[in-house]
């Protein structure tokens, strides 16, 4: 028997009904704050502003170009409702980045906080994010109508652009469904759960990990316009706040741990900081774990969301500190080297499925294509193990390894020892032509204030912990390494560099 499509979920409106004074969400910029009745009601206000106010139309996208806000989180729910397609655009990126992406989305609206500086696309209506919130407030709640269908698309996030070319996922309701349940299970989160979302809502770990996960269980969603270290270890700290889960990229827990505000010891709410987006070495786990922070490492994907997630007991971090867990409950995972699955201790590509997979790239049916396998298993591009329990780790990107004398070398193996050096904040190694091993490692490396670091030391420390061929035949130090906006480090752009500007070899 065929069963009919399967609608949107919509536990904002659930628990509206089930819990309706339970504060659903708090804009710490403003002070604003929501009771999943009102938020209900804002949301169904939003509605209204986008159909009788800018005749919005279902299958429409609504783009954004501004700072975290609860303005951002009610757009997308009434994006949501209506069947319009919700695209939050990187503000950081550079003004002809930006107009590239909103050509190639055609958005209807564009709610911004600064005017941007860039041509819109014909029919695309600019809006003030404050004037957006104000129109809210004086609409009447339009009718409710029934919810559009689940799998049809409900947001584009554009890659952080790695490899310098970003591209539009699709993600449908079931796909942020799936990442809510995923997260959930992985990261113990309740109904009695409070998110404090800071990490940009641009990217799928601020705009649905941090809040999907919350909002399903009828949690509550702290939102920040931004990071802010001191800020954040700040409410960390503040027990009236009472933050149970704080999900980062390892670069800002550094710059937490950094600040003279750094006190773990008050962080009595804190069930875990997650961690993602970029490689958490074991040696930085196990120095939070000695500070009484559950640090759970993870991995995810802005095509796949939630995919792997360690354990918040303490006891199986340090056992497995380094690992990026255990595939979520909705994720089908394997590990594939040339059509086969490969046994444990084995490095093969992640292959994956389940409801959390994007049905794939907007305007793009070639890439969409290329994604996936003849049976439907997304290849992720990335290199992982798997041990005899089960618990995954990341080894590198297919594309980052190089291979030198005829040997597959992974570069995240070598900037983890790198990170091992007491002197090193930040690495990266990328593969480089040679005349005599086919490719070479190049290593960039960002030292620690007050730290001089010494090229044939770093080489000294490597060769004691890794192969000789992994050892890379250059070091070059650098201010610091070229990021996208959720922390992965941009190769691409390490790729033209021979001497990092402010840096010496």
């Amino acid at each position: 028997m065929r069963m009919p499509a399967w609608t949107t979920p919509d536990p904002v409106a659930l628990h509206a009904r089930a819990q309706p004074d339970r504060l659903a969400c708090v804009d710490l910029a403003s002070g604003r704050r929501w009771t999943y009745r009102a938020l209900d009601e804002a949301i169904q206000r939003a509605v209204g502003v986008l159909e009788t106010g800018y005749g919005v139309k279902p299958g429409q996208r609504i783009a954004t170009l501004a700072r975290n806000s609860a303005d951002l989180l009610i757009l997308q729910q009434a994006a949501m409702r209506l069947g319009a397609i919700f695209v939050p655009v990187n503000w950081r990126l550079a003004s002809a980045e930006q107009q590239a992406i909103l050509e190639d989305c055609g958005p209807a609206l564009l709610l911004h906080d600064t005017a941007p500086d860039i041509a819109l696309p014909e029919g695309c209506i600019p809006i003030e994010v404050s004037a957006f919130a104000r129109a809210v407030e004086a609409q009447a709640p339009a009718p409710r109508c029934p919810l559009p269908a689940g799998d049809a698309p409900s947001i584009i996030l554009y890659t952080s652009g790695t490899s310098g070319r970003p591209k539009g996922v699709i993600v449908t309701e079931r796909n942020a469904f799936a990442t809510a349940v995923n997260f959930g299970v992985l990261g113990r989160v309740g109904n009695a759960s409070i998110f404090l979302c800071d990490a940009p809502m641009f990217h799928v770990i601020g705009l649905i990990t941090s809040l999907r996960p919350p909002l399903l269980q009828g949690g509550t969603v702290l939102i920040s316009p931004g990071f802010d270290a001191g800020a954040t270890n700040r409410r960390l700290a503040d027990p009236t706040l009472g933050v149970t889960h704080y999900f980062c990229v390892p670069q800002m827990a550094r710059m937490l741990r950094e600040h003279p505000d750094f006190a773990p010891s008050r962080w009595t709410s804190l069930t875990a900081i997650f961690t993602g987006g970029a490689p958490n070495p074991a040696a930085e786990i196990n120095w939070w774990l000695a500070q009484g922070v559950r640090m759970a490492d993870g991995f995810g994907m802005t095509e796949a969301g939630t995919v792997l997630g360690m354990p918040v007991e303490a006891g199986r971090i340090a056992d497995k500190a380094g690992a990026a867990g255990l595939p979520a409950p909705m994720i089908g995972l394997r590990l594939v080297d040339d059509g086969r699955d490969v046994a444990a201790g084995e490095a093969a590509e992640i292959w994956l499925s389940g409801p959390s997979i994007t049905p794939g790239y907007w305007n793009r049916p070639e890439e969409t294509e290329r994604a996936f396998t003849a049976d439907g298993w997304f290849r992720t591009g990335d290199i992982a193990r798997r041990d005899e329990e089960g618990f995954v780790t990341l080894v590198d990107r297919r594309k980052d390894m190089f291979i030198s004398g005829g040997e597959n070398v992974y570069p995240v193996e070598i900037e983890t020892v790198l990170l091992d050096h007491p002197g090193i904040a930040e690495a990266a190694v990328i593969g480089v032509a040679d005349a005599r091993w086919g490719e070479v490692g190049r290593a960039f490396v960002v030292v620690k204030p007050g730290c001089i670091v010494d090229p044939a030391d770093l080489a000294s420390h490597c060769g004691a912990r890794i192969a000789r061929y992994k050892v890379p035949k250059e070091f070059l130090l650098t201010e610091a390494l070229p990021r996208t906006a959720s922390g992965k480090i941009q190769k691409h752009i390490l790729r033209t560099w021979t001497a990092p500007a402010g840096g010496q070899d």
